[in-house]
């Protein structure tokens, strides 16, 4: 079984956000954003290996602190948040093209994985989570008798 990626709205989300970029705030309700559960996804690669499966998420200049990883029924869940970073003394022009604020990816686990064991790491902006595998049980042959 294969990690399959859930985001059925994405295509609509990604509209809505390149609207929302060019137009601004002008037709966004002032508390818009408490409804949404993420603003941008990072771009990840998913790998399997013979004993383990290997995710690498590019989150550059997002804190280890903001980020949290869950397991939970079978879905694995990285999300966090890339605080803005903004200076008090605007002068000038400004130009802003990296997505800041919470982002959510969620990834469905195959059955043979040890949810208990995954272990996740982040070292120069990339995220790199580590899911091992179990051994898959053959089926068990069964000898029907005769009588």
């Amino acid at each position: 079984m294969t990690i399959v990626r859930y985001e059925p709205w994405r295509l609509m989300s990604r509209v809505h956000r390149d609207i929302d970029k060019l137009f601004g705030e002008y037709f966004t309700a002032p508390d818009a954003d408490t409804d949404r559960v993420a603003n941008w996804a990072p771009a990840v690669d998913v790998h399997e290996e013979p004993g383990h499966f290997t995710i690498h998420a590019d989150l550059p200049g997002v804190e280890s602190k903001d980020i949290h990883v869950t397991a939970d029924n079978g879905v694995l869940v990285i999300r966090g948040e890339r605080q803005v970073e903004r200076s008090t003394e605007q002068k000038g022009f400004e130009r802003l093209e990296r997505s800041v604020g919470s982002f959510l990816r969620r990834f469905t686990l195959p059955d043979n994985v040890k949810a208990d064991e995954i272990k996740a790491r982040h070292v120069n902006g990339v995220l790199e989570v580590t899911i091992p595998k179990q051994a898959v049980p053959e089926p068990r042959r069964v000898n029907v008798e005769v009588n």
